[in-house]
């Protein structure tokens, strides 16, 4: 249990996936809670077995579709109805959608993203936080991602409002630095609920990779950050090593990076394969090549014999520029191997 004990926590998107792990943290440390979804039945159920398993006094379920403009409005009236005092506000729901924005995607799904990730979140941040500095106490917990700190093509819209999560939390982290009041933002990276499904990007190489992410494990790493009042938790050791890359390296590379895992799997697949039997004919035409030329320099002058070292210098500079350049390629460092190669043969 937590000293927290008693107080409510209020939770967006608390039906599924990281929002319902969330609530089950909250609830087995002694919160009230707040549950906010569009399925009540779901958020019914949920409640039930709190009741049941945690013993939670108080749970209060209300259906609200974010993608409403009146929603959230309609929340905190409803809460103020209730006479509740909202000590912890999480900002979890949100979707995306997938494919290329010029050409693929829908404009009107693409706007709702915006109003359930960012909208409906700026709108519920400003009624309850404004409450939090009358109380002088207070934490909030804003789902960002880790496309917070990285383009993410094939997901423009989505990962924009998550870039927008993450700075708009860092500015009202220092606004309220002087008072009780926390904010923290969970940066999760792929991870295994229905996000990707609902978003149309089944058969992803991100979606793959989302199976060894599980939701209880983000929500956890989330509410501890949360509740030592941390001002973020990026989920996952391989994931706070991609957010240290990503500082420094370009964005067009981190961009190239973020494609690669929004490609479909199959395609991705052949790509793979196609690499590796590129640089299997690379590795041997280059070691046939490297035979001719020991052969033929043993049967030369002096001059010659020179001339070859020259060129297998160039070579070898060559070969350290490719592997000292992320942008370089395994099937480019060859291609550029064996013309050195055969530029000595000439």
């Amino acid at each position: 249990m937590t000293t927290d004990v008693g107080k409510t926590a209020l939770i967006t998107g608390a039906s599924s996936g990281i929002g319902r792990e969330l609530a089950t943290l909250f609830a087995k440390d002694g919160y009230n809670l707040v549950l906010v979804a569009r399925s009540e039945d779901k958020l019914q159920d949920i409640a039930d077995r709190f009741r049941q398993q945690f013993g939670t006094s108080s749970i209060t379920v209300i259906e609200k579709d974010l993608s409403d403009p009146q929603a959230p409005q309609e929340i905190y009236d409803e809460v103020k109805r209730q006479n509740i005092t909202i000590n912890t506000l999480v900002n979890n729901a949100g979707f995306g959608e997938y494919g290329k924005f010029a050409t693929e995607t829908d404009l009107q799904k693409e706007l709702n993203v915006i109003q359930v990730n960012l909208t409906a979140l700026v709108h519920l941040t400003k009624l309850f936080l404004k409450d939090m500095v009358a109380r002088n106490e207070g934490k909030i917990l804003m789902l960002g991602s880790i496309a917070s700190i990285m383009p993410n093509p094939m997901m423009a819209v989505y990962g924009a409002t998550k870039s927008f999560i993450y700075s708009f939390s860092e500015a009202l982290r220092n606004e309220v630095k002087d008072t009780n009041i926390t904010i923290t933002v969970l940066m999760p990276p792929a991870t295994d609920t229905d996000f990707f499904n609902k978003a149309g990007a089944s058969n992803t190489v991100a979606q793959e990779q989302a199976r060894s992410m599980s939701p209880t494990d983000v929500a956890k790493e989330g509410y501890d950050a949360l509740m030592k009042g941390k001002d973020k938790a990026i989920a996952g050791f391989s994931t706070k090593v991609q957010a240290a890359a990503f500082r420094v390296l370009p964005d067009s590379v981190v961009s190239q990076a973020a494609r690669a895992q929004m490609k479909d799997r199959t395609e991705a697949e052949q790509e793979k394969n196609s690499s590796l039997l590129a640089l299997g004919i690379g590795i041997a035409a280059v070691t046939l090549a490297g035979l001719v030329v020991a052969a033929m320099y043993k049967n030369t002058d002096v001059v010659t014999r020179a001339r070859y070292r020259n060129k297998a210098g160039q070579a070898a500079d060559s070969a350290k520029d490719a592997l000292n350049s992320v942008m370089d390629t395994v099937v480019g460092a060859y291609q550029n191997g064996k013309a050195k190669v055969e530029e000595a043969l000439a």
